[in-house]
């Protein structure tokens, strides 16, 4: 592999394409890929939905690379990007979790499969636009990784699967950036995509209307069944468990006098535990799918800050190693709303991402 060799992967927006050309400045020999994942085989509707991966998005990449003057491809991704991101977020949310879509795309599109298709070309590198900083510590003798110089944009969260084999090939030049220098370099250099809007929408699902979707990709999974309270008295019919997440007030379809939130989700048994707003937090969870960064695993108890969801405060806790460290419990130092299976717990030292895992259980699960 050639270490002056980077894909680039351009999604059309302003910051992977920034991306490549503070890569091609610095000397680098750029390639720009984007990834097909658009399951539709109707060109109108590939060109209007699929958010940054639609045909919309592959027409402002190419000239993106046509103004770098860089080689551009689109690659086929359409089979795994099925099995790994679309399958798991049908599933995550039949089985009663809320499940994080983005994040699986990162670990097992981007700096997996896409790692592997730049390799075979002869890239050493993957670049991205996410806004995280990759660095070497000389001291632990390991890649780590590091929040954003902008907080408001800082993504390392969805970025702590990341193993020493794909952080050492990884690049994230825009860590170092906040949002409105990216796009004055990119008016600067006359990119058209300067002011496009950034991509809010999973990008396969059409107006983020997750439940239509379930109910058109797995119809045999949504059924009605009962809204019940927490000593299990009978409250309600429910339109199918895929349509509510923890914490959810509104949409519930219901009229009880005070108000009343989702606080568990029983996928076995097709019910969903209604709650008051206290039943709502938890002071600790159980995560598993663990991956840490600065070492290989916990043996010992550890202080850290933490993120229960991508827009979550961040808190103090305390980890604590579970089954032979394949597992932790996290011990808020206060207790937070919502902690949701199938969302990921991130954790932090400072700016230092110290990994994550996916939340298990919660207190209503736990005494399921």
């Amino acid at each position: 592999m050639d270490k002056s060799r980077v894909v680039v992967g351009m999604s059309g927006g302003v910051d992977s394409s920034v991306t490549a050309y503070l890569l091609k400045q610095q000397g680098f020999d750029v390639i720009g890929v984007t990834m097909q994942v658009w399951q539709d085989d109707d060109p109108e509707r590939q060109r209007l939905e699929g958010g940054c991966c639609s045909l919309h998005a592959v027409d402002d990449a190419r000239r993106v690379a046509q103004a770098l003057d860089i080689p551009y491809y689109v690659m086929n991704f359409k089979d795994i990007f099925r099995q790994k991101v679309i399958d798991y977020f049908i599933d995550e949310y039949t089985k009663g979790r809320t499940p994080n879509p983005c994040l699986v795309c990162n670990r097992y599109i981007k700096f997996e499969e896409l790692m592997r298709r730049a390799h075979a070309i002869g890239a050493y590198y993957v670049a991205t636009g996410h806004y995280a900083k990759i660095e070497y510590d000389e001291h632990l003798r390991r890649f780590i990784l590091k929040r954003s110089i902008d907080d408001k944009k800082d993504q390392s969260y969805v970025l702590y699967t990341l193993t020493q084999y794909q952080l050492e090939h990884t690049l994230m030049p825009l860590g170092s950036y906040n949002k409105t220098e990216i796009r004055e370099i990119a008016r600067k250099i006359g990119l058209t995509v300067a002011d496009k809007p950034d991509s809010q929408e999973i990008c396969f699902v059409e107006d983020d209307d997750y439940g239509r979707f379930l109910a058109e990709q797995r119809p045999d999974a949504i059924k009605e069944g009962c809204f019940v309270d927490t000593a299990g008295h009978v409250l309600g019919k429910h339109k199918g468990i895929a349509f509510y997440t923890i914490g959810q007030r509104k949409g519930l379809g219901l009229s009880l006098g005070k108000p009343m939130y989702v606080v568990d989700i029983d996928a076995v048994n097709n019910v969903i535990v209604l709650g008051e707003q206290d039943d709502v937090f938890d002071d600790s969870l159980i995560a598993g799918d663990l991956n840490f960064i600065p070492f290989d695993r916990l043996d010992k108890p550890m202080e850290v800050t933490v993120k229960i969801r991508y827009n979550a405060k961040e808190v103090q806790a305390t980890l604590y190693p579970l089954d032979n460290s394949a597992k932790v419990k996290v011990v808020f130092d206060r207790s937070q709303r919502a902690v949701t299976p199938g969302q990921a717990v991130v954790f932090y030292q400072g700016d230092v991402v110290v990994g994550g895992g996916i939340i298990e259980h919660n207190k209503t699960t736990l005494l399921r």
